[in-house]
Parts: structure tokens; C-alpha cells; sequence
């Protein structure tokens, strides 16, 4: 926030939060590498829950790379940027919804030891990061959407591994689909969130003598 007092930011830009730029790297790293670790394991267990997960890690670390790119800009490529964003999270849901579909065609029953230790894995770090993005819960469009992200990912996580402890004790797929369906949705689910919010902002930014959107912590 200092940087800008002595007048070195450019006109029309926020001040990045240097802390927020270092809890998304962060972010960006964690969900870089359980995706690969996830989505190797959820091909080896044969677990629907596992692979949405997976790539669910996948479109979370594109999307903190793109937050990361967007603190710099102008104020109005936030909400923009979330719209997309928004976008992308309702494809990982119908992505999700469209792959437990197939796997309640093929009866599929996973490893559930692999699921629950993968899912353990999982949460830990999604965790760490709903943690550390806790802060910036009630920030600006783009904000709300990454703390969404990391809120959702860590229920899904306790939700694999119910759905292994499902798996383990009836012998039966129909756990880890049930638990897959649920993700698909909690994803169109916070797609339509990160939508409305960033378009209600979009149409207040185009409003005469409309203020920027600001970085903002609570």
C-alpha cells in the first residue's frame, strides 16, 4: 500500500496488496501441484471424485494466476476478469456433473483407501489456503471469487473422503458419483454467484461519476 504515497503508481491503477500478491502465489503453487498429485491418483483409485477435484485444482490455479495479472490493472478489469472467471467455474461444474454421468454408466467402484488418503492430502492445502484468503472474503468481485474457490474446494475435500469411507464400507461407486454431483453443482452454484456480483459491479462502474473499485479487507 506504501509504495503509491510517493506518487510511483500510474494514474488510474490501484495499489496492489503485497500481501494478497503473496497469498496468491502461494495459492497458485499449492493448486499447481495437487492437481498433478490428484489427478494421477484419481486415474489410479478409478475415482470420479478424485478426477473432478483434479481439475478442479486445475482451474484454480489458472484462476489465481489471472487474479495475480489483474492487480495491477485498472480497476475495471477486475470485475471483467471475474465475469470470466465465473464463466470457467460453471464449465468445471457441468464438466463434473457430464463425468459422473459416465461413471454411473460404467460402474466403476474406486480404491477407497487412495481416495481417502489423496482427499486428507487435498484438504490440508486447501485449507491453508481458505486461511489465508479469509481476510479478503468480502473484497471486490474478483476477491470474492478466488475466496469462493478455496471455500468450495475444502468442502469438496471433506466430501471425498466421506464419499471413500462410503466406498470402503458398501463395497459400492455410488458414494464417490453422489459426492462428484454434488461438486458439479457447488460449482454452477458459485458460477452464478461470481456472475451476478461481477456484473453488478460492471453496471455500477459504468455509472457518471462512479468511484473505483478499491482493494478492501474486512
Amino acid at each position: 500500500m506504501s509504495a503509491c504515497c510517493s506518487g510511483g503508481c500510474p494514474p488510474g491503477k490501484p495499489p496492489a496488496d503485497a500481501r494478497y500478491r503473496r497469498i496468491l502465489w502461494i495459492a497458485l503453487v499449492i493448486n499447481a501441484a495437487m492437481f498433478g498429485v490428484e489427478m494421477a491418483s484419481g486415474f489410479h483409485a478409478n475415482s470420479v471424485s478424485l478426477i473432478a477435484d483434479a481439475v478442479d485444482f486445475l482451474g484454480d490455479a489458472a484462476n489465481y494466476g489471472i487474479s495475480l495479472l489483474v492487480l495491477g490493472l485498472a480497476p475495471i478489469w477486475r470485475p471483467r476478469t471475474a465475469l470470466v472467471k465465473g464463466m470457467t467455474m460453471g464449465c468445471y461444474g457441468i464438466f463434473v456433473l457430464a463425468l459422473t454421468g459416465w461413471n454411473v454408466a460404467r460402474g466403476t467402484v474406486p480404491a477407497a483407501e487412495t481416495m481417502g488418503m489423496i482427499g486428507l492430502l487435498a484438504l490440508a492445502s486447501n485449507a491453508s489456503v481458505a486461511a489465508l484468503l479469509y481476510a479478503y472474503r468480502n473484497g471486490d468481485s474478483d476477491m470474492r471469487s478466488v475466496w469462493l474457490c478455496s471455500r468450495n474446494d475444502a468442502i469438496g475435500n471433506v466430501a471425498v473422503m466421506c464419499a471413500a469411507l462410503g466406498v470402503f464400507g458398501t463395497g459400492s461407486g455410488w458414494p464417490d458419483v453422489l459426492v462428484a454431483g454434488v461438486m458439479g453443482l457447488l460449482g454452477v452454484s458459485a458460477a452464478r454467484t461470481v456472475i451476478a456480483h461481477a456484473r453488478s459491479e460492471l453496471h455500477i462502474s459504468q455509472e457518471p461519476g462512479a468511484r473505483p473499485i478499491e482493494l478492501r479487507r474486512r
